[in-house]
C-alpha cells in the first residue's frame, strides 16, 4: 500500500492511495488540471484513478471534483448532504455514489470506513482506507475541530496516518485575522493546533504505526518546521521512531510505501508502549 499527499493546506487538499489494483483520491481540492499534473509527477495516469472519496464540501477539498470526474470518467463517493452542498460543481454527467457514515463500502481492493468528524461543514467525515489484500490501514483525519472518542477509535489501529496540524496557538492569537476567524479556527468545529495534534498522535501510537504525515497547515499561522518539532518531540518522548514529515501545499510528497517505512523503523519500534 502506497500513499502520497498531493498537496495540503488552505489552498487545496488531495491524497493519493494505491492498494493492489486500486488507485484512490481522498478529496480533490485543486483544479482538475493541477490534480492530474501532480499525479503525473508520481508516474500515475489520471485516467487510472478508481474513485474520489470526498470528505466534506469545503472548496479546498472539492474544487476539482466535478471537472476531474467528467474529464477522466472517475466515480465520486460522498454523503447525501455533501452532494447537495456541492451541487454547483456538477453538470449531470458525473457518476456519484452516496455513502453513509459508519457504513463501510468498497472501491476495488480498498475498504473505505467513513467516520464522523467535528467541523463546520455540511456533513464532515474522516476515512480509514483498508487494503483488503494486506490488511494495511491508512487513516485520514484533517479538518478536525476536536478529536472525539469515535475519531480515536477509527484511527486506533492505523499503519499510516495523515493528521491535521493546522496552526500554532500563539501565532493564531497574534495573527491579523479578525477575531471571529480566530475563534472559528480555534473552536471545537475548527482545526487542530500543533499541540492538539501532538496529543492525539501520541494517543494513537502502537507498534505497527509506520508513518505520520502532518497536513492542512495554515500558511499564516504555522510553519512546517514548527509543526514537525512540536509533534516530533511528543512522539520521540513516547518512544516512537517511525517516519514523520509535513505535507506541502505546492508539491506532492514522495510515494510512500508503508511496508518499506515499517522496515526502516526496525526492531526498536516493537518496544513501543
Amino acid at each position: 500500500m502506497k500513499v502520497s499527499i498531493l498537496g495540503s493546506g488552505s489552498g487545496g487538499n488531495s491524497i493519493f492511495v494505491w492498494a493492489g489494483n486500486t488507485r484512490l483520491l481522498v478529496d480533490a481540492g485543486f483544479s482538475a488540471r493541477s490534480v492530474a499534473e501532480r499525479l503525473e509527477r508520481l508516474g500515475v495516469d489520471p485516467d487510472s484513478i478508481s474513485g474520489i472519496v470526498v470528505t466534506h464540501d469545503h472548496g479546498d477539498h472539492t474544487a476539482g471534483i466535478g471537472v476531474f470526474a467528467r474529464r477522466h470518467g472517475t466515480p465520486l463517493y460522498m454523503t447525501d448532504r455533501t452532494r447537495t452542498a456541492c451541487a454547483k460543481l456538477f453538470r449531470g454527467a458525473e457518476r456519484v455514489e452516496e455513502y453513509r457514515v459508519g457504513r463501510p463500502f468498497h472501491v476495488g481492493d480498498v475498504r473505505v470506513e467513513p467516520f464522523l468528524t467535528v467541523h463546520d461543514a455540511a456533513d464532515p467525515v474522516g476515512v480509514a482506507l483498508v487494503d483488503e489484500c494486506t490488511g494495511l490501514r491508512v487513516g485520514v483525519a484533517t479538518d478536525l475541530g476536536r478529536p472525539t472518542t469515535q475519531i480515536r477509535h477509527a484511527l486506533a489501529a492505523c499503519d499510516f496516518l495523515v493528521l491535521e496540524a493546522n496552526h500554532d496557538e500563539v501565532m493564531l492569537h497574534t495573527s491579523p485575522y479578525p477575531v471571529s476567524v480566530k475563534r472559528r479556527i480555534a473552536s471545537s468545529h475548527g482545526h487542530l493546533s500543533n499541540q492538539a495534534a501532538a496529543r492525539l498522535a501520541t494517543e494513537l501510537l502502537h507498534p505497527r504505526l509506520a508513518g505520520i504525515v502532518l497536513a492542512h497547515l495554515s500558511k499564516e499561522c504555522n510553519r512546517p518546521a514548527l509543526a514537525k518539532d512540536v509533534v516530533g518531540r511528543a512522539l520521540e518522548k513516547a518512544g516512537w521512531q517511525g517516519h514523520l514529515e509535513v505535507a506541502r501545499q505546492d508539491d506532492p510528497t514522495d510515494l510512500l510505501d508503508i511496508e518499506e517505512l515499517r522496515y526502516r523503523s526496525g526492531p526498536s519500534q516493537l518496544s513501543l508502549l
